[in-house]
């Protein structure tokens, strides 16, 4: 039987994230995961915007999470060897004069200057796309390679013996409160689930208000367009790099029976790329993916309140890209180092009944 320091079950973005600031730490790192193409990590374009909503105000702790996340983006693209972290401007489309002085607006404040431009430069969007209104554009936004960066990290583990895998039985795991021990294969002081929208399924933690949103997306061709920033008209219109593909997405269904592709997903992201593009395009593939959600819109990290062996990296969402680096790092020093959970994120704040 193996042992490490840290057991982590998931390896999408936060399992990932988290075994990276762990081994960065000293510790030893045993990954329990059972690959799966419709993990939110797999299918999400990995979008990292500071300006979000139709009151145009700054992300949550922008100031502090993008600068971290582009530091460890570009610290695994070294590592692993492989492009991550594409920076890109993101194209906002203004639809009246109201969302247009909203903009301006901001644009005024001091604190939003960084991260706002009022005169964009459209590029090829003004003769390939339908033109709205106005625009307004982002900076300090880029796209990240979720897909790339988990499947060479899962590699990495691979080569080192580090990565099982399996889809976790909760029933095959045992505790005593120093130790986890998972089906005599692996134990370690530590395990910390990661698991995404399954961690609902969870007997140690489903107590904490989880929740998950179904999100569909288009991979599309569009000859000719030759995109470099992101489009959000509608929908987002991301280009993949190195690839001559775009995603578009995304959809965002709160009552879903399960996590494949339909056809009033498909029919709602071509009708509105329609309404967009002044191009024809090409669907090369039709993904979904259920994200998991939580309700005070702030991640799960911590430990188990009865079994201190056991802990949670959850509820990153729709912003798991420019979340998952600074929050790994943050429970990562909080397990090695016994630093203090920030109370945002601690869960803590969801009493177990």
């Amino acid at each position: 039987m193996k042992h490490a320091d840290f057991i982590i079950v998931g390896q999408g973005i936060a399992g990932t994230l988290l075994a990276h600031f762990l081994e960065a730490a000293g510790k030893s790192v045993f990954v329990i995961d059972q690959y799966s193409p419709n993990a939110a990590s797999q299918v999400a374009a990995g979008i990292i915007n500071p300006i979000t909503g139709r009151r145009y105000v700054k992300s949550w702790r922008v100031d502090d999470l993008i600068p971290f996340a582009v530091r460890t983006y570009r610290q695994l693209e070294a590592q692993l060897n492989i492009p991550i972290f594409h920076e890109r401007n993101i194209i906002r489309t203004l639809f009246n004069q109201g969302e247009e002085n909203d903009w301006l607006s901001r644009t005024g404040d001091p604190a939003y200057t960084p991260y706002m431009l009022n005169q964009p430069v459209l590029d090829q969007y003004a003769t390939k796309t339908v033109l709205a209104y106005s625009y307004g554009e982002v900076t300090q936004s880029g796209q990240t390679d979720l897909a790339r960066l988990t499947g060479a990290y899962r590699k990495y583990l691979k080569a080192k013996g580090a990565l099982l895998e399996d889809h976790f039985d909760y029933s095959q795991l045992t505790l005593t409160p120093e130790q986890a021990t998972y089906k005599n294969v692996v134990s370690a002081s530590q395990l910390i689930f990661a698991e995404g929208h399954l961690g609902t399924q969870n007997p140690y933690f489903n107590y904490l208000p989880f929740g998950g949103a179904k999100g569909e997306v288009l991979i599309v061709r569009i000859p000719g367009a030759d995109f470099e920033k992101i489009l959000k008209h509608r929908v987002f219109i991301v280009p993949l790099a190195d690839s001559g593909l775009y995603w578009i997405g995304s959809t965002y269904d709160w009552k879903f029976d399960d996590d494949q592709p339909t056809s009033r997903g498909r029919d709602y992201l071509e009708q509105r790329l329609k309404d967009v593009l002044s191009l024809p395009f090409e669907v090369v593939e039709h993904r979904a993916a259920v994200r998991p959600t939580v309700k005070d819109r702030r991640p799960f990290l911590g430990q188990h309140p009865e079994f201190p062996a056991l802990a949670i990296f959850n509820g990153l969402g729709t912003k798991g890209a420019s979340l998952g680096p600074y929050w790994a790092h943050h429970l990562a020093a909080h397990l090695v180092n016994g630093n203090e959970l920030d109370e945002a994120v601690d869960i803590g704040r969801f009493a177990k009944q």
